[in-house]
């Protein structure tokens, strides 16, 4: 089992920033993506940001330059990924989530945190 808790959303200001972590906890061994989607107010789900256990990243092209996706290793105890943002803009308002790829028995299963709202306003 894997366990997935986003914390640090919050209000900024336009060209503001501001860093999501997740914590993952569990089977860490067997992760092999961790990702962050968004979800703004009327929109479908997004994929912003994704990293290989490789270190390989992607990126939705409207976050380009400005958002980061980074991973930290603890102790083989507990995997820390985050987001770090800047240039905040109105339209990254949205809700965003934490969400791991794990091989279980040979299979990928999806893991989701409970999200965490970002709002971007003056």
């Amino acid at each position: 089992q894997v366990r997935v808790v986003e914390s640090g959303g919050a209000v900024v200001q336009p060209g503001g920033s501001l860093r999501l972590s997740c914590a993952v906890s569990g089977n860490i061994a067997s992760i092999k993506t961790t990702c962050w989607y968004r979800r703004a107010p009327g929109k479908q789900r997004e994929l912003v940001a994704s990293m290989t256990s490789g270190g390989n990243t992607n990126y939705v092209d409207s976050v380009k330059g400005r958002f980061t996706i980074s991973r930290d290793n603890m102790r083989n105890t507990k995997i820390f990924v985050y987001l770090q943002m800047h240039t905040l803009e109105p339209e990254d308002k949205a809700v965003y989530y934490c969400n791991t790829i794990a091989e279980v028995i040979a299979v990928d299963v999806p893991y989701w945190g409970q999200g965490a709202q970002v709002t971007v306003s003056s």
